[in-house]
């Protein structure tokens, strides 16, 4: 199996395991009881916001832990307009979010909020001066990720935020395809709000976080116990907090040497691919995340190429893992100009810190036959 999908997900480091073993067996108690095993718990807690703060620049205390990237997104963009009341309601995004910003404001617009979507440029860049037109002062929250999921594409964060700011309002950032990737510090980048999950940089899966600036309020999605102080209420998924901390902790000291592997591997898999005829990179190459390789190869479907791939024992996809199964091109796709037949050829290949040359190599050799057979079908079919 040669796995180039880890923008869907990476696999749990075996260190990051060893860590949440002994809070999956002896050290099972809830994180809220006052009994020595419950206290035990909170110190792991504690100490796993630390490492997750500090992977950001921010302090433990802004740290919320969720149940994944989702329900961080979904906190900010429902929860931050609603602690302000009707003074504000308008949200401004853009038109290639992951879904689980996109739909949480298009359910914001349905309940009566005012909602601009910005289009980015033809490599998924945003431009400030776009956000700048669709701010003004009753703009509630400007939500804009990082990176883009399936482009790679990085945005312009800190230039949007000072926008935003400017009109008064919130600035959120869905960094979950940045997060132990690339670093990240909020100061610099001057956001309110970031959304991450554990299981993009080597974590377990069913935890994230929502880092929310001291001083910020948040409208909780759910209600119940005290925890999180009283921001996000439910039982601390405390192995998986562990677990979400150990990743943070080795991202820290890991990250330069990785990012650097996996872009010469990137590199090295497109250098391979790139003379095939009707091949395109898509995205920004010059600023890009270190494993993403988005390409297409016209007139041959992705989803042939996916399917074709993994008969060989290869892992990647047609975009994000969440809209896996649908029939419906890639909003990405579009959103950057593609019409949608153009759109389902999308391949995306992500690279991660396990991968070997050896591996690139015999993708490339694979993936060369599949389009050429590919093509030879499409002449035979007229």
């Amino acid at each position: 199996m040669i796995y180039l999908d880890h923008a869907a997900t990476t696999p749990l480091d075996q260190r990051v395991l060893e860590a949440m073993l002994p809070y999956l067996r002896d050290q099972y108690g809830n994180a809220s009881s006052v009994h020595a095993m419950g206290q035990a718990a909170r110190r792991a807690v504690d100490q796993a916001r630390g490492e997750v703060a500090a992977l950001i620049g921010a302090d433990p205390s802004e740290i919320i832990f969720t149940s994944g990237g989702t329900e961080a997104d979904n906190l900010a963009v429902r929860g931050l307009p609603a602690a302000h009341g009707d003074v504000r309601t308008a949200i401004v995004t853009s038109a290639i979010e992951h879904h689980a910003v996109l739909h949480a404001c298009r359910a914001e617009e349905v309940r009566g909020a005012r909602l601009a979507v910005v289009r980015p440029d033809g490599r998924g860049r945003l431009d400030p001066a776009a956000v700048r037109q669709a701010v003004d002062d009753r703009t509630a929250l400007v939500t804009v990720m990082a990176a883009n999921n399936e482009l790679g594409t990085i945005e312009p964060v800190r230039e949007i935020a000072e926008i935003a700011h400017e009109k008064g309002a919130i600035m959120h950032t869905d960094a979950v395809q940045v997060a132990g990737q690339l670093p990240l510090d909020v100061q610099e980048l001057q956001v309110d709000a970031l959304s991450l999950t554990a299981h993009k940089f080597y974590g377990p899966k069913g935890v994230g976080a929502l880092y929310l600036r001291r001083g910020i309020a948040v409208d909780p999605l759910q209600t119940g116990g005290g925890q999180e102080r009283g921001r996000r209420a439910g039982t601390e998924n405390v192995a998986g907090i562990v677990g979400f901390g150990a990743a943070a902790r080795l991202a820290r000291q890991e990250m330069e040497v990785r990012a650097a592997h996996m872009r010469t591997l990137r590199d090295r898999l497109w250098r391979t691919l790139c003379d095939l005829p009707g091949a395109e990179r898509l995205g920004d190459p010059q600023n890009c995340l270190p494993g993403h390789l988005l390409v297409r190869f016209r007139g041959v479907d992705g989803e042939a190429l996916v399917l074709n791939l993994d008969l060989h024992g290869i892992c990647g996809s047609m975009g994000s893992a969440c809209s896996s199964g649908s029939l419906e091109a890639s909003h990405v796709l579009t959103g950057i100009g593609l019409d949608p037949q153009s759109a389902r050829e999308g391949l995306r290949l992500t690279v991660g810190r396990g991968n070997t040359t050896q591996e690139i190599d015999e993708t490339a050799s694979v993936l060369r036959r599949i389009v050429e057979r590919q093509r030879e079908l499409m002449v035979s079919h007229g």
